[in-house]
């Protein structure tokens, strides 16, 4: 199966041709996809060199003067490194682009710390307006791509991921899915963690629900499932661990509830190892997954 990241840039090439209004903003990385829409469109791909802070400046400028700009890099760089940017130029001056992160929380391990970005959703989340996608397989991956360009001109964050599940679900860039439904408790998957989660769930009395959306987050889907399975509620999150706990209490407010945020942990790791490795230490895996679950529900 191909990733999310090989379809990036032919969808992003075919939104080029099909929509004068699309840039491509690049700062080196993933410029080797671009090379034959460059050539057709030359005004409109644009590679600043490995100049994060200018990357989003320029797409900033570009949003400006009426473009769509797409806008990509490794989650480090394109959401933590120039975050002033993010911030100012986009926030502050209410101009909209697409940020296409790789690498996830920890994709690429032999990067070293440097190209690991577990908080880059609770980072956003501390600006207004943003939209949060996580998809959890390619096929969803090109669908929300197409949802966040034509997206008006909103600020829209798309995170791409090695990880993904086998098999891809119906997603339409707002709501969350009813994968399995059960009456003790309420488990959120977030993009590609959904196969750990149900696998981890399997033969437990819980509803799980789907996100590939997280921002803005779904709270009406919650308050639903929460009515018919209790409100104990489990996230388990690829990214930093507890990053949607404070949307769960808000949708929550009215009622009394728990929850259990899971996700990568604080704790830098400093051996490279693999992916998989970097999965089970955080907890992240089928087995871990369903000791943490069970001991919350049952408790």
């Amino acid at each position: 199966m191909d990733t999310m990241r090989d379809r990036f840039a032919p969808v992003v090439t075919r939104l080029l041709d099909e929509d004068p209004r699309v840039a491509v903003v690049l700062a080196e990385i993933g410029k080797d996809g671009f090379t034959e829409a460059l050539r057709r469109h030359p005004d409109r791909v644009v590679n600043v060199g490995i100049r994060e802070q200018l990357l989003v400046g320029a797409a900033a400028g570009m949003a400006l003067t009426g473009l769509r700009p797409v806008v990509h890099t490794f989650a480090s760089f394109l959401v933590e490194r120039p975050f002033e940017q993010v911030k100012l130029d986009l926030g502050h001056q209410g101009a909209g682009a697409v940020l296409v992160s790789a690498a996830a929380s920890f994709d690429w391990p032999a990067g070293g710390y440097t190209h690991m970005a577990p908080g880059d959703v609770a980072l956003l989340d501390t600006l207004d307006g943003w939209t949060v996608h996580v998809p959890g397989h390619p096929d969803e991956a090109e669908t929300l791509l197409r949802h966040a360009v034509a997206a008006g001109d909103d600020k829209v964050y798309v995170r791409l991921s090695l990880q993904s599940n086998a098999h891809p679900l119906p997603v339409d860039g707002e709501r969350f899915r009813t994968v399995r439904e059960g009456r003790s408790a309420v488990v959120v998957a977030v993009g590609p963690v959904l196969e750990a989660v149900l696998a981890a769930t399997e033969g437990l009395d819980v509803t799980v629900l789907y996100a590939a959306t997280v921002r803005p987050f779904d709270a009406a889907a919650l308050r639903r499932a929460t009515g018919t399975a209790g409100t104990d509620v489990v996230l388990v999150e690829p990214y930093l661990a507890g990053t949607s706990v404070a949307r769960v209490n808000d949708a929550l407010a009215d009622v009394p509830h728990r929850v259990l945020g899971l996700g990568v942990g604080r704790r830098e790791l400093r051996r490279y190892g693999q992916l998989e490795e970097h999965v089970a230490a955080h907890g992240l895996d089928a087995t871990s997954l369903r000791e943490r679950i069970a001991g919350f529900v049952s408790g």
